[in-house]
């Protein structure tokens, strides 16, 4: 039996789900993490993003659904809400050390796949 060649994607989603499995980090799911990829885009790009703009995409899911998991990310620590300072009803979000360092782990992933 010959060992399959898998490609470099293929191999980060076998380090993730092997890290996932360990229990390193607490796992977030699909909407989460697309959740989560809106706020760290934003801050990299030193824009300003507001719950409003995370529970307004509508193909990810519903507002309701989103709003849950938007409560979600700043209960696990992924993400910080400020309210605005002007205007009590805005809430700019913000990645925490933990996001940073979730991505980073990630990061590490891939290199690790593509080197592999």
């Amino acid at each position: 039996m010959t060992k399959k060649h898998n490609s470099a994607y293929i191999r980060f989603l076998n380090l993730i789900n092997a890290i996932d499995e360990q229990g390193a980090d607490k796992r977030l799911d699909a909407i989460e993490e697309q959740l989560l990829e809106q706020v760290m885009r934003s801050s990299s790009q030193g824009r300003e993003i507001l719950v409003g703009d995370l529970i307004s995409l509508g193909q990810i899911g519903s507002q309701a659904t989103l709003h849950g998991r938007v409560k979600n990310l700043i209960t696990a620590g992924y993400i910080n809400s400020i309210s605005d300072a002007s205007d009590g009803r805005r809430k700019k979000l913000l990645p925490t050390k933990l996001a940073q360092q979730h991505y980073e782990n990630l990061s590490m992933l891939l290199i690790k796949a593509a080197t592999a």
